[in-house]
């Protein structure tokens, strides 16, 4: 399985989070494909993050309640083992991110 957006593809951070948990992106994660999050977040209309923590690529407080408002406004749970949404980027959450950038990077242009 891989990734299909052109945002996404190609980034092995994130190519390995759709296959293990320990690359799971949570609070405290840094680097270029928590930045790549970010930016399919604000993409998707969340726009709550905070500078420092996209300038950095920082999985802060905001990044994580910004994953936590994306997966609870799509109902993003693995219901074998949870209630609720967390704020964590998993294999669900990345495959559904990748989904929706895709589908908005290959809309026509006029």
């Amino acid at each position: 399985m891989s990734l299909n957006s052109r945002l996404f593809r190609n980034n092995s951070a994130l190519e390995a989070c759709l296959i293990k948990d320990s690359a799971h992106l949570t609070p405290g994660t840094t680097g270029e494909h928590v930045r790549l999050v970010q930016k399919a977040l604000v993409y998707l209309g969340e726009k709550s993050i905070s500078g420092h923590e996209y300038r950095h690529g920082l999985y802060g407080p905001t990044t994580a309640a910004a994953v936590l408002d994306y997966k609870q406004r799509r109902r993003i749970i693995n219901f074998s083992y949870q209630k609720q949404a967390d704020n964590i980027v998993g294999k669900m959450t990345i495959q559904r991110l990748d989904s929706e950038v895709s589908a908005i990077q290959n809309l026509p242009r006029f």
